[in-house]
């Protein structure tokens, strides 16, 4: 594959990334579980067809549909983005974008459950980031080790927001695994402290069985 071709791919992976979360956050507004719906058929069709599906050769082969529980209501929320009273940074090291850079923009609080950060991109594009680890991650059956995520705005990945200009709408269910956990050869930035949840979060996407 030649480096035009493969950079024409990601930007119609991106593409359709986009269009499908436009779709659910359009259907999410009177029917949740309606997006849902149409966010796992999307994914399973880019994962089992697209060039740039992270699944490798052998898996892709043998593909039948990603591991996701069925909807829960309770685990969608929306949330105020509480500000950060100090500035913080992290940077990821990336073997496909070098150096990624993220500033805190703040934290949510989830009732019964905890808080998470809310990140910020701080290189071309910006975008939110959103990861979260939780008690299930890297048990049998579990979530991936290194976490999931529920945003990454940046590319596509964006349940809009709340009632409010300053809350996000997030919802568990949406939980997915980074390209990383299918293809080694990915380098993501993972979960840290500030995104761990103590709790199990059973929606979202599970690790193949």
């Amino acid at each position: 594959m030649t480096a035009t071709i493969g950079a024409l791919q990601l930007a119609d992976w991106r593409r359709r990334v986009f269009g499908l979360y436009a779709g659910v956050r359009q259907l999410s507004v009177h029917d949740p579980a309606a997006g849902h719906a149409l966010w796992i058929s999307g994914r399973d069709e880019l994962f089992a067809g697209h060039p740039q599906s992270p699944l490798l050769p052998d898996d892709r082969a043998r593909f039948t549909g990603l591991t996701v529980a069925r909807y829960d209501p309770d685990w969608r929320f929306e949330l105020e983005v509480r500000r950060a009273e100090e500035p913080q940074r992290m940077t990821v090291d990336s073997a496909t974008d070098g150096v990624i850079p993220f500033a805190l923009v703040g934290t949510v609080r989830l009732p019964y459950l905890g808080t998470l950060d809310v990140w910020r991109l701080t290189g071309y594009g910006g975008g939110l980031f959103l990861p979260v680890k939780d008690a299930l991650a890297g048990a049998p059956g579990g979530t991936y080790g290194g976490g999931r995520y529920l945003l990454d705005t940046v590319k596509g990945a964006d349940l809009g927001p709340g009632a409010d200009t300053d809350t996000l709408v997030v919802d568990f269910n949406f939980a997915y695994n980074p390209s990383c956990a299918y293809d080694p050869s990915w380098s993501c930035p993972l979960a840290q402290e500030g995104s761990t949840l103590r709790v199990e979060v059973p929606v979202g996407e599970r690790m193949p069985r």
